[in-house]
């Protein structure tokens, strides 16, 4: 269970998150949603650590990971894994050397910086690699695949980590529709077929109806919704989004799956 307790971010007198507070059961696959500046990027850096919280507490599984720090925040980086927007990958380095370096809180960073990794690593960023089609990519460079490949490259970065979160962060926000939806299937399955709790930023409502169990929506810095996908109405859309809504929204929102449809959050 990830636990936030009044999560607050303020830089000067703006409040980019203010007094969220949330459950997320183990397991679930989460989208929030809102507007640019809403504050969804911010939460989601808080959680990684990688934004500090003015005020709060961030709890997963009796750990108080507000207050962690030296060695304990290396290995709750590892447990919580980021995926970005702009894949954060080297460009210059291999899909296999990419997808190793998400061992580096396993492996003794000499070996990195040489690439003399384990074999063991070795075997499990290929696993990773294949799970998603891409084992065949193994000795491309990174800077040659598509946007799509490299989102797919970063996943598995993020999987050889062994976390037991994954933050994606606007993880389709620069992708065409079609490689949108791969990277979605990408990690929809790494929630269900592993059992990894997901949160994801997310602009479209399409995709968040289609892949998510539960979605959590803000505004100025609040959470303003939170429940099933098919409990977002056209008129809660456009309560969020105001003159963005009829763009978020997509297609038709009552062709969508409704709540029985969409896989149950793991226990």
């Amino acid at each position: 269970m990830l636990v936030l307790e009044g999560l607050t971010k303020a830089f000067g007198d703006m409040r980019a998150v203010q007094d969220v507070s949330l459950e997320v059961p183990a397991g679930q696959f989460v989208a929030v949603i809102g507007r640019s500046g809403a504050g969804k990027s911010t939460l989601l850096r808080m959680l990684n650590r990688l934004a500090e919280p003015t005020a709060g507490r961030i709890v997963w599984r009796d750990t108080d990971v507000t207050h962690l720090a030296g060695r304990n925040l290396r290995d709750w980086r590892r447990r919580c894994a980021m995926i970005f927007q702009q894949f954060n990958l080297v460009g210059r380095l291999d899909v296999l050397n990419n997808v190793l370096l998400g061992r580096l809180a396993h492996t003794p960073f000499w070996r990195a910086a040489i690439k003399a990794w384990p074999q063991e690593d070795r075997n499990l960023a290929f696993a990773a690699l294949d799970q998603f089609d891409m084992a065949a990519l193994a000795p491309r460079r990174a800077d040659h695949l598509s946007g799509g490949q490299q989102q797919r490259v970063a996943i598995c970065r993020a999987l050889v980590q062994e976390p037991e979160i994954v933050l994606a962060d606007e993880p389709v926000a620069s992708l065409d529709p079609r490689n949108a939806r791969i990277v979605m299937d990408a990690l929809q399955r790494i929630n269900r077929h592993f059992g990894l709790t997901v949160l994801c930023n997310l602009h479209s409502l399409d995709l968040a109806h289609t892949y998510c169990d539960r979605m959590i929506g803000m505004a100025h810095g609040r959470v303003v919704f939170d429940d099933v996908p098919a409990a977002l109405t056209d008129q809660a859309a456009r309560e969020l989004y105001g003159m963005e809504a009829d763009e978020v929204m997509g297609s038709d929102t009552r062709a969508l799956p409704a709540a029985a449809e969409i896989a149950p959050a793991h226990a």
